[in-house]
């Protein structure tokens, strides 16, 4: 059994939507860079119908901003990350493993240029800002790395381009994907980026000071009334559908970017004094051993995954299930899984031991499709 309950303390710090989230009946939190993330309002399933036909409004503040800033903020932004930052512009968003010195991930964040000598590094779920700091301190670095006040909030879902329209302007439209302006919302200008944790379309908004938290909420659900908004969260099952992985639980410290399928955003040699490069540079050779891949399960619905699931071939292990859904659209239980070299061609047979049995299933390509 799972607890029924999470004890929230002062350490499990509040955003500053957490009010308006309440009121609208959220019924379950987690904890996320030690703040609430809402993960349900009516269902699990009902917010992926949801999600994928209207729009949605999702307190993200859980993606944590860690700000790098001074004459030396780019060399510390490199030194952090495998991929090439020399060609990134002020407008774009990047997504940047992070890698440790032996090469395994430490976090997959989106970091934003905000000019040449500040830095935005949006975080998943790991204490990025220690590391951070402690690199800035030994290298001894001219550089400030803090964490500012400031608080994503996702505007997902097919409709999101009209009802951001409606409560900035029109040139929203014209941002590209992973691109960003700066745009004003009660005369304080905020950074307004096309990008999100869903396959379905749009923008987060990185609300700059606490106080306009709940004003840009209110605004966002008086302008979409007629277009059905709701209060919403990142969505398991389209996750999964989507090919999108969680940090923490489809990739660990214990896996290469490589490994996680994220290679075309590693520039190894170009990345000069990034801490792991000498690692990666070993592992580019032979390649890796195993790899992030679709699974898809038989049966009947299966229950979320809490542990990984071991994955067998002619009785032995090739692999293990880290996340798992039932998707209503495709009919089939879909999950994310980390698969032996040996056995991750699409199309190969191989059983996961879910908590309900052994399940037939096959190896499939990111993200999953209908076909």
């Amino acid at each position: 059994m799972q607890p029924a309950l999470l004890s929230v303390s002062v350490r499990t710090r509040r955003t500053p939507f957490t009010n308006r989230v309440t009121a609208a009946g959220v019924k379950a939190y987690t904890v996320y860079n030690h703040m609430l993330l809402p993960t349900v309002f009516e269902s699990v399933e009902a917010d992926y119908h949801h999600l994928k036909r209207h729009v949605q409004v999702w307190d993200v503040s859980c993606e944590r901003q860690v700000e790098i800033k001074g004459p030396d903020a780019f060399r510390l932004a490199q030194v952090l990350t495998p991929r090439d930052l020399s060609r990134m512009k002020d407008d774009q968003c990047y997504y940047i493993p992070m890698v440790d010195e032996s090469g395994g991930m430490l976090n997959d964040p989106v970091a934003l240029c905000i000019d040449d000598q500040r830095y935005w590094v949006s975080v998943a779920d790991s204490d990025v800002l220690l590391w951070a700091k402690g690199i800035a301190a030994g290298l001894r670095l001219e550089v400030d790395v803090d964490e500012p006040d400031v608080s994503p909030l996702a505007v997902q879902g097919p409709k999101a381009e009209d009802l951001m329209a409606r409560v900035f302007d029109d040139s929203v439209r014209d941002i590209g994907f992973f691109r960003y302006r700066k745009l004003a919302f009660e005369g304080k200008e905020m950074v307004v980026a096309r990008s999100g944790y869903s396959k379905q379309g749009g923008f987060e908004i990185y609300v700059d000071g606490s106080e306009y938290g709940e004003p840009l909420w209110d605004a966002l659900f008086a302008a979409g009334e007629d277009l059905a908004v709701r209060p919403g969260c990142p969505n398991v099952i389209e996750r999964i559908e989507s090919g999108l992985l969680s940090y923490g639980s489809d990739m660990t410290r214990d896996n290469t970017p490589h490994e996680c399928g994220l290679a075309r955003f590693c520039d190894t040699r170009a990345a000069i004094g990034c801490i792991g490069r000498d690692a990666l540079l070993r592992m580019l050779h032979d390649g890796p051993s195993r790899q992030v891949r679709g699974v898809r399960m038989q049966g009947e619905p299966v229950a979320p995954c809490t542990q990984p699931w071991p994955v067998y071939a002619d009785d032995q292990r090739v692999g293990q299930v880290t996340s798992a859904a039932w998707s209503p659209d495709l009919q089939i239980n879909v999950a994310i899984g980390m698969i032996d070299a040996s056995h991750w061609d699409t199309g190969t047979i191989v059983e996961v031991d879910t908590p309900a049995g052994l399940r037939l299933a096959d190896v499939t390509a990111l993200p999953h499709s209908s076909k």
